[in-house]
């Protein structure tokens, strides 16, 4: 059965469900991320702040999911989703116009075709990253799927902050990242209370440019009545 989740209904499945049970954890990583501009000025996240924790040791028993991510007044909902490896997405369409949902990133590529509105297709997401998906018709249209190996992942608040808990001691690689800046990556010793915020300078535009899935320019589109 297909389980509609947005990014921070499938983290908490994640955190709840997936973490293995061998590994004794008790450690607590928190902090804040700040978005700013190109100059250092702060803005706000406006939310999809992912936050990704990665332990030096092996994870096991991580079970991929069956979600959803649909077709809606030519947007994509949800816009950002976190999944673990092996995951499928069926993208179903809700408009009454056609789709073609597609994506180029390695690893992850795919193309749906074409298809009108109903139940859609789906896609397997086989390789831990940050997979931009599209659509060939409407190049406006833009989601990010960040597939993980790990169930330590969450979603910043309004204010940046973020708190993970119940994290395996050791060292790890901490992962933040916004539709509109580049991924950081900080090295960790050990999970901790960050005393500084992780700054994110947003110089990218929330539609990329981006070429069609068949590597061309999309050129002047079509007006939908729609």
């Amino acid at each position: 059965m297909i389980r509609r989740f947005g990014a921070c209904h499938a983290l908490i499945l994640l955190a709840a469900v997936l973490a293995p049970a061998s590994v004794a954890s008790a450690a607590v990583l928190s902090g804040q991320v700040q978005l700013v501009t190109r100059s250092g000025r702060p803005i706000t996240t406006s939310g999809d702040v992912v936050v990704i924790y990665q332990p030096d040791q092996g994870l096991e028993n991580l079970q991929p999911l069956e979600l959803e991510i649909e077709t809606r007044k030519k947007k994509f909902t949800p816009r950002v989703t976190v999944l673990p490896v092996g995951s499928s997405v069926r993208f179903p369409n809700r408009d009454p116009i056609l789709h073609n949902v597609f994506s180029v990133s390695k690893g992850n590529a795919f193309d749906l075709g074409l298809y009108r509105a109903g139940a859609g297709e789906t896609a397997v997401f086989e390789t831990a990253g940050l997979v931009r998906v599209y659509c060939n018709v409407h190049q406006e249209m833009v989601a990010y799927v960040w597939v993980v190996e790990t169930p330590h992942t969450t979603i910043a608040d309004g204010k940046g902050q973020f708190r993970l808990e119940g994290l395996p001691d050791g060292p790890g690689t901490l992962t933040v990242w916004h539709e509109r800046s580049d991924v950081k990556v900080v090295e960790l010793a050990a999970p901790r209370a960050l005393r500084e915020p992780l700054r994110l300078r947003a110089y990218r535009p929330r539609v990329p440019k981006h070429l069609n899935k068949f590597g061309r320019s999309y050129g002047r589109s079509r007006r939908d009545r729609y």
